[in-house]
């Protein structure tokens, strides 16, 4: 079965290092869509991270979040913005002198201003590292489940669909040349009658050459054949895994525009509800193919 474009997936770990917890969310989209909510210190581990996550993804628009919770200080990399705290401190000293006052710095005060501080980390523990990519893997496999799980159901329901638009293709097969033969014997009586009405003689061989020309305007053979086809590999598609949804999404499109010419074409009033019926449900299909990896 294919896979939903719509899943969650969430990880736990835990080392010396640190707690991590990784969640990844995923909606639809027609490219891979990536969001990262990182630590700062991973950050420049982006690109490798994303190498992860193409490894479980294909499609769709990804929110992956860590919440990192160390255990050890000296994970962090924190450190004091010295130049500009020495600045503001030399500045307030000149104001005081200026005022005729003695000053003396609270430094405690310092760890109160937020942007004098910088949080980063020089070079992750390798150790770390390979912790933090192992708990973001698994937090995408637990994710490919339910999206797997997901995309079960979207088949599942796309085949029920299918079986519908299987009987109203056989119905409108039937219908068809009936309909062809009664607009055959409907314009030659009418082209017969205009004939006669301006006294020309009518000619067997010629009215049968203008009658094919038009009745083989309302032939859907060929469409019918098409849309059957194409019906048939929605269904083969739809019990492979793998990025399908493209491709389904396309057969869709063209079924559309298939079963849309032969509601033009048979000009049946009986054929037009049938195909108003299988277009209505085809819609339905194309809405869920959406969500489809």
């Amino acid at each position: 079965m294919p896979k939903s474009m719509t899943g969650f997936g969430r990880s736990i770990t835990e080392n010396s290092y640190a707690s991590v917890v990784w969640e990844a969310r995923s909606v639809n989209s027609r490219y891979l869509d990536l969001k990262w909510r990182l630590p700062l210190f991973l950050r420049a581990s982006e690109p490798d991270l994303e190498k992860v996550v193409r490894r479980f993804a294909d499609r769709g628009r990804l929110e992956v979040s860590c919440n990192f919770q160390p255990h050890r200080a000296e994970v962090l990399d924190i450190s004091l913005n010295k130049p500009l705290a020495q600045a503001m401190l030399r500045s307030v000293a000149d104001l005081a002198t200026d005022m005729g006052h003695t000053f003396v710095p609270d430094y405690t005060r310092l760890m109160t201003i937020s942007h004098l501080w910088q949080e980063g980390m020089k070079d992750a523990p390798p150790e770390l590292m390979e912790a933090l990519t192992s708990g973001l893997a698994q937090a995408l496999e637990d994710l490919n489940v339910a999206r797997e799980r997901e995309g079960g159901l979207l088949a599942q329901d796309i085949l029920r669909r299918l079986e519908k638009l299987a009987v109203w293709h056989g119905e409108i097969k039937k219908l068809a040349p009936k309909v062809k033969e009664e607009k055959f014997q409907a314009l030659r009586t009418r082209l017969t009658s205009v004939l006669e009405k301006l006294g020309v003689e009518p000619s067997e061989e010629r009215i049968l050459q203008e009658l094919a020309v038009m009745t083989d305007k309302l032939d859907v053979t060929e469409e019918l054949t098409r849309l059957g086809f194409h019906l048939d590999q929605i269904k083969e598609l739809l019990g492979q895994k793998g990025d399908v949804g493209k491709r389904l999404d396309f057969l869709m499109q063209e079924a559309f525009r298939e079963i849309n010419t032969c509601g033009n074409k048979a000009q049946s009033i009986e054929v037009s509800r049938i195909v108003v019926e299988f277009k209505g449900e085809l819609e339905k299909c194309r809405e869920q193919v959406q969500n489809i990896e």
